[in-house]
């Protein structure tokens, strides 16, 4: 005759299965995740693709310090009479200019997504749809937040005094890191139509060196040709620039900054939609 199995502390050794089917024998099914949870747990899953892949955050960290160095004392003297000087202009600018660069990863990472069949998979699950997406742009704000934060402290280090103060550099960096979140979902569409991470990076290099170039990131438009102005003047990073000098400077232009939140709201819901559309139809 058999003996029944028992554990290692002589007590009978339940059944796996028999156990399993006790716990689900309730038959209620568990609560969707909300759609504000579902897009923190994407957004957390950007941030372990940081962790897992470190060299990502070179372009947050090395690429602004090298922009803020170069242009500080590359041009300082020939436009400001010393870098001192110059610098007090520039890094909002160069603020600016860093983190709007940064941006285009956000419809590189998306192609990657969808090249390697990830988000066929997050498709097939009971969750708001636009979840993934939101949660990888949410993802991106660290990245916004980390390289406007190592361009004002490189700032101070090498001379920088923000008039403004500390609440001054906070609601800067608030504003542009809420712009670059609605700027971002340009890419997100560029990321569904193209075919390649390659080929997001080229069309959004196309756009956004012209655009941050000609501005008012580097130098007064007002030394520009008059045709140059009239670009500049409708350029979106020119209004962008000058709500965030106007912050850490302390003289807070109020038509720039609501002008840069209303630009914000109309690219997030213009964009975003269109972001939806195409996803759906993947």
């Amino acid at each position: 005759m058999t003996a029944a199995p028992t554990t290692e502390h002589g007590t009978p050794a339940q059944d796996t299965g028999s156990a399993l089917r006790a716990v689900l024998a309730d038959g209620r099914r568990p609560a969707p995740a909300s759609a504000f949870a579902a897009s923190l747990a994407f957004g957390w899953r950007a941030m372990l693709k940081l962790k897992h892949d470190s060299e990502q955050l070179i372009d947050v960290t090395v690429f602004p310090v090298i922009m803020t160095l170069m242009f500080t004392y590359l041009f300082g003297g020939a436009l400001a009479g010393s870098a001192d000087e110059y610098v007090q202009y520039l890094l909002p600018g160069i603020l600016v200019m860093s983190v709007m660069v940064i941006t285009m990863y956000t419809g590189m990472g998306i192609n990657v997504d969808i090249a390697k069949g990830v988000f066929d998979r997050i498709r097939t699950l009971p969750i708001w749809r636009p979840a993934a997406l939101v949660g990888a742009l949410l993802g991106d704000v660290f990245r916004y937040t980390t390289a406007s934060t190592t361009i004002v402290l490189v700032g101070l280090v090498i001379g920088f005094r923000p008039a403004g103060g500390v609440l001054g550099v906070l609601a800067d960096v608030a504003l542009l890191v809420v712009f670059s979140f609605g700027f971002s979902w340009i890419w997100t569409v560029l990321g569904l139509l193209l075919r390649s991470e390659k080929a997001v990076m080229g069309v959004s290099s196309m756009v956004l060196f012209p655009c941050t170039f000609l501005s008012n990131v580097l130098v007064e438009p007002d030394t520009m040709p008059s045709w140059l102005q009239a670009f500049v003047d409708v350029n979106p990073v020119t209004h962008v620039v000058a709500a965030v000098r106007g912050a850490m400077h302390g003289t807070w232009d109020l038509g720039a900054i609501t002008w840069t939140l209303a630009a914000a709201a109309v690219l997030t819901v213009g964009f975003g939609t269109i972001t939806m559309r195409l996803y759906n139809r993947r």
